[in-house]
């Protein structure tokens, strides 16, 4: 799922549903992923779902990041993934820019 390590930009990329049922799994190879990468990019773009535990997961590789001094980037949004940060306004805590889709006419 990521690419190389040191100080290139990986990119780790997450598929399907990011719930519940999936959070253990996805925080334990997120972290290793953020513990090997000094620059990690979190392609967010096929997340069918997100629940607060999928939130949880996003949060703690953001903290982990930060305290290891390493920089983590959440990218490609998906649509659910927008709909939760925008509920809760979680925009400000990732500090990554959110590409909303023009609405459709």
């Amino acid at each position: 799922m990521s690419e190389p390590t040191g100080d290139a930009v990986a990119r780790f990329v997450i598929d399907g549903e990011m719930t519940i049922y999936r959070a253990a799994d996805l925080k334990t190879e997120v972290l290793e992923a953020v513990r090997k990468n000094a620059v990690l990019e979190l392609d967010l773009s096929g997340i069918s779902e997100l629940d607060s535990a999928g939130l949880q997961v996003l949060m703690v590789a953001k903290q982990a990041a930060t305290a290891a001094g390493h920089r983590l980037h959440l990218v490609a949004h998906s649509a659910a993934v927008i709909e939760i940060f925008e509920m809760l306004d979680m925009g400000a805590f990732f500090g990554d820019a959110l590409l909303i889709p023009a609405a459709s006419h």
